[in-house]
């Protein structure tokens, strides 16, 4: 299952390179987070930077290796994702969604399937919910499930939006009374690419209707051994990088009514990540160190960065205990001392990070990334050429 380890990485890139249509070229270094782009009659386009992939995870007994493999390379996702440029340099946002289906536990009259989690940029949650996740025999309807994503997550009707489906799974594309070809038919039509992962024997999935899925709608076609194990590389900066992490989380400062849970969500999902292996808690503490960890709704200093952000209209009552009885001026500087606290913090481990993987890269096998990677890099490389996205 590990291998789906390049499977959910490789694959959540490419859906975020594959199909930008409405990418602009031309500089607009006043807006860096946000792609301006304009119709035919000089009007200003509504923004196209968001970037939707909906995972649909087969739960069923024998999939446990995939579940594991993709609760560790969420990180790894979020990684490439944060180095992904549009036209005009501008940053897309990333909103994943979460299903399974094929488990037991779940409602027969649902088809067995069960939406985990609505389009979502919160990476806390995300890793909750992949957490969440357990195994147990049942029926696998992959049309089914499809056609449940496109009914329940709202896609939006931009065109110019990159929207993709990513399912994997072991039995037959075919099974349930819902024709697959009538749901991903209906994918296209809304600009929606699906991929497909079969997790067993090329052939097996060319035979069963894996690879057909993903034609159909332009997508890729991926077969992958869900049990082999990945090996990672240990490097002389992963200790430091997981003790930065630590240091990191002391500068988040809660408040409101989400502010206590949220931040036990963010140490709850370190401890679910060093559970796993040390090195997926170096790849969360990367990513937490990006762009794409944001927490405005429960932490002051991300809060403080947004344009409507008022300090005196903030409950008393809401704030944490070391800044109830002090002044607005007060808390103002601690919330300046913690973002520059935070900012030496994230850089030291983004400069650190790239000393890793060049140590990685030298000391990785020549061939461990496999036949299939190789020619998944090609691919989306070839992709985003097409679609003006590039990577750093």
């Amino acid at each position: 299952m590990k291998k789906i380890h390049h499977i959910f990485g490789i694959g959540f890139m490419a859906l975020s390179l594959t199909t930008a249509f409405g990418c602009e070229i031309t500089s607009s270094k006043n807006q860096p987070l946000v792609a301006q782009a304009f119709t035919a009659d000089g009007k200003e386009k509504p923004s196209n930077n968001t970037v939707k992939i909906a995972l649909l995870l087969d739960t069923s007994n024998s999939m446990d290796g995939l579940i594991n493999q993709a609760k560790a390379q969420l990180w790894d996702i979020v990684n490439k994702f944060t180095h992904a440029k549009c036209g005009n340099d501008a940053r897309p946002k990333l909103e994943i969604a979460l299903y399974q289906y094929g488990n037991d536990n779940l409602s027969p009259r649902e088809g067995y399937i069960q939406q985990v989690l609505n389009f979502s940029s919160d990476l806390d949650e995300i890793s909750e919910k992949l957490f969440s996740l357990s195994t147990n025999g049942g029926e696998e309807y992959c049309g089914e499930v499809i056609s449940t994503s496109l009914k329940q997550l709202d896609w939006g009707k931009n065109q110019d939006q990159l929207k993709m489906i990513f399912i994997a799974g072991n039995e037959p594309f075919t099974q349930g009374k819902l024709n697959y070809k009538d749901a991903v038919i209906d994918a296209k039509e809304k600009d929606i690419i699906v991929n497909t992962i079969f997790c067993g024997n090329y052939q097996e999935g060319v035979n069963t209707d894996w690879k057909n899925g993903a034609i159909l709608t332009g997508g890729e076609y991926m077969a992958i051994d869900h049990n082999q194990a990945v090996v990672y590389v240990t490097t002389p900066y992963d200790d430091v990088i997981i003790q930065l992490n630590a240091k990191l989380n002391g500068t988040y400062i809660s408040f409101g009514s989400l502010g206590a849970s949220k931040k036990a969500l963010q140490a709850e999902q370190d401890t679910n990540a060093a559970a796993m292996e040390e090195v997926v808690v170096v790849k969360r503490a990367v990513s937490k160190s990006s762009r794409m960890y944001k927490n405005a709704e429960w932490d002051l200093v991300d809060a403080s960065e947004k344009e409507d952000f008022d300090l005196a209209k903030i409950n008393k009552d809401a704030l944490p205990n070391e800044l109830k009885g002090k002044s607005l001026p007060e808390i103002q500087t601690y919330i300046e001392d913690k973002k520059s606290e935070r900012s030496k913090i994230q850089k030291e481990i983004q400069d650190l990070n790239e000393k890793r993987e060049a140590y990685v890269a030298r000391h990785q096998q020549e061939n461990s990334k496999g036949a299939l990677e190789n020619a998944m890099l090609e691919a989306i490389q070839k992709q985003a050429a097409r679609k003006n996205y590039t990577w750093e």
